[in-house]
């Protein structure tokens, strides 16, 4: 079967049973998390649906049929998402699907967390700590898949593509750059990954879903972002085909052995060289465990 861009996440899943798996989901409480997790419970998937509370992931999984458990993760808060992952650790079950969905994008004032720009923060540390903490559940499962949302922004992002230098935007900030910086850094993270984990039954690949109306665009201004949204009707997919890709790489059975690549409307998409650079992937490996600490025992 053959699927592109207008695809959804029910027809890529379609004849696909889930049941007796586990998916670890961040970012459910809308948009593409909220869709994956639908998606993934109705094949009969048991989803641990995190959102930034506990409030908003108890309603976005009251919201769909199947099993779901709700969980507070705040990425930006790297003892929340050690928190929240000890709590999956004590289930003392596998995680078949790890789908690292959440993020923010271009905010137009330059924020800060954990003494670093947000959006590298959030999009990219966050998600490294909760996936190095529940790697050993990941392992754990007949075929686990870990999927870890990149975007094709991972182009605009700042010069030598990692600037370790400014990762507090200290030294100035570009809401597109620092954002594309925080993509490329989800992606170099997958390819590190992967590598890692060559001959294991886990795959680790990365995904572009697609520009898509969710909630992710509400800090986002500028002029970039009004030509954007000029042409976003002409690009655009629905929610549903948009988490189609992430689906359909966290449960296709011919992807059984694919790891390490960068998924584009359900197919393998072209990065730029500096998504392809191992020593600035290591780099940033490196970097990733220097600042994360204690948070990653």
């Amino acid at each position: 079967m053959t699927y592109g861009r207008k695809s959804t996440a029910e027809g890529v899943t379609d004849g696909i049973d889930l049941t007796g798996k586990t998916a670890v989901i961040t970012g459910v409480n809308s948009g593409l998390g909220k869709e994956s997790m639908r998606v993934l419970a109705m094949r009969g998937a048991h989803v641990i649906g995190l959102a930034r509370t506990e409030k908003k992931a108890a309603q976005a999984c009251h919201e769909v049929k199947g099993k779901t458990t709700p969980l507070a993760c705040e990425l930006s808060d790297l003892e929340s998402v050690r928190d929240c992952a000890r709590a999956i650790q004590k289930m003392d079950i596998p995680v078949d699907i790890l789908m690292t969905n959440a993020g923010i994008m271009a905010p137009m004032t330059l924020q800060h967390a954990l003494g670093l720009e947000l959006q590298f923060a959030t999009n990219h540390l966050g998600h490294f700590v909760l996936i190095n903490q529940l790697l050993e559940q990941v392992k754990a499962a007949e075929q686990g898949r870990i999927v870890i949302l990149s975007s094709a922004a991972h182009t605009l992002t700042v010069r030598g593509g990692i600037d370790f230098d400014n990762l507090d935007a200290s030294h100035g900030y570009d809401p597109w750059r620092f954002y594309g910086q925080s993509k490329l850094a989800n992606l170099l993270c997958a390819r590190t990954l992967a590598k890692q984990l060559e001959g294991s039954n886990v795959t680790v690949n990365a995904v572009h879903p697609g520009v898509i109306r969710t909630n992710l665009g509400r800090d986002i201004g500028g002029v970039f972002s009004r030509i954007m949204m000029a042409f976003a009707p002409l690009i655009e997919k629905t929610v549903e085909q948009g988490a189609a890709t992430q689906c359909y790489v966290a449960t296709y059975p011919e992807l059984a052995d694919t790891s390490g690549v960068y998924f584009s409307d359900c197919a393998p998409g072209k990065t730029t060289r500096y998504a392809r650079n191992d020593l600035l992937a290591q780099e940033l490996w490196e970097k990733s465990v220097e600042l994360a600490g204690d948070y990653l025992k």
